[in-house]
């Protein structure tokens, strides 16, 4: 079979109205009729990461020598678990030390969704932010620490409701000075 084949609106449509029936429901019934177009579209912007390159978005300035931490804190963030395609949600903390390079502050929040917009696991996208930042800004330190509610484990499997992951993933002096890494902290805290 072909990839566009099996790719064509028409059959994906096909296979959501089948999802549909699957679960229980009458995809005819009027409230439906129309969920696997939406369903599609929501896609769209749900998995908007997959068309979207961060090189894109880092236009960078010189940083006049600054050199102390810029944070952008609680960045909501959206993103799907890649093993139960069920929503999961919270803030991120995006934080760099400047080295030669700044860049402007809304892009940390593009960059965060350039990469929450996919399948995902929280780990990989906290790893893929900095990545990004040692990639286009070469800071002296970059971190990304994410706080998120997992619906795959509210609604199904072990059903708690309350329980939040954390994740951090930090580069150069957030890793290896204890004084930069506790600065950070406290800032996130205020």
């Amino acid at each position: 079979m072909k990839i566009d084949n099996m790719l064509s609106e028409e059959r994906i449509l096909a296979n959501l109205k089948a999802h549909l029936a699957y679960i229980g429901e009458d995809p005819n019934r009027e409230g439906l009729q129309q969920t696997p177009k939406r369903v599609l579209k929501s896609w769209g912007e749900l998995y908007a990461g997959y068309k979207q390159d961060p090189a894109d978005i880092f236009t960078v300035f010189e940083s006049e020598g600054y050199d102390q931490i810029i944070l952008l804190k609680g960045v909501e963030m959206y993103s799907t678990c890649e093993h139960h395609m069920i929503t999961f949600s919270g803030k991120a903390h995006i934080a760099y030390i400047p080295n030669e390079k700044i860049v402007g502050i809304s892009k940390l929040a593009r960059l965060l969704d350039i990469y929450a917009k996919r399948l995902q696991i929280q780990e990989r996208i906290g790893k893929q932010v900095t990545d990004a930042l040692e990639r286009y800004l070469k800071p002296k330190g970059s971190a990304c620490i994410i706080e998120a509610k997992h619906l795959c484990m509210c609604a199904r499997g072990v059903e708690k409701q309350n329980s939040i992951m954390l994740t951090s993933s930090l580069t150069g002096v957030f890793l290896n000075d204890a004084s930069a890494k506790s600065e950070l902290l406290t800032l996130i805290k205020l």
